[in-house]
């Protein structure tokens, strides 16, 4: 948001995109596209869930501009579409990381 202000459409998009990323499954599933595209049931295997679980994340994630798709052959490759989204992740990640980290040497303090 750089010192800009934002008008009501553009605030729902942004909310829309943040909510898309407010899902463990969902995040889970981009953690395993980091390592390059994957097909529904290879992120299936990967991760432990329903195969119909899977899609339905894959939906909103590809409605949201997170994830691309790919037919190739009888199989769809998902990827991520957006890498920008693994750098507000590791952002977020790094920051929580540096929390739990306070709170070790508060408790071990104590």
């Amino acid at each position: 948001m750089a010192n800009r202000r934002l008008g009501s459409e553009m605030l729902d998009l942004v909310a829309e995109r943040f909510k898309a990323l407010s899902d463990r499954a969902r995040l889970a599933l981009l953690q395993e596209l980091r390592q390059g595209s994957r097909t529904v049931n290879e992120l299936v295997a990967a991760t432990g869930m329903g195969q119909a679980n899977v899609s339905r994340h894959l939906s909103t994630l590809h409605a949201n501009g997170l994830v691309s798709r790919e037919r190739q052959g009888v199989f769809v490759r998902y990827a991520i579409a957006d890498r920008d989204v693994l750098k507000l992740c590791d952002i977020v990640c790094g920051r929580l990381e540096d929390e739990v980290n306070e709170r070790k040497k508060v408790i071990a303090g104590r």
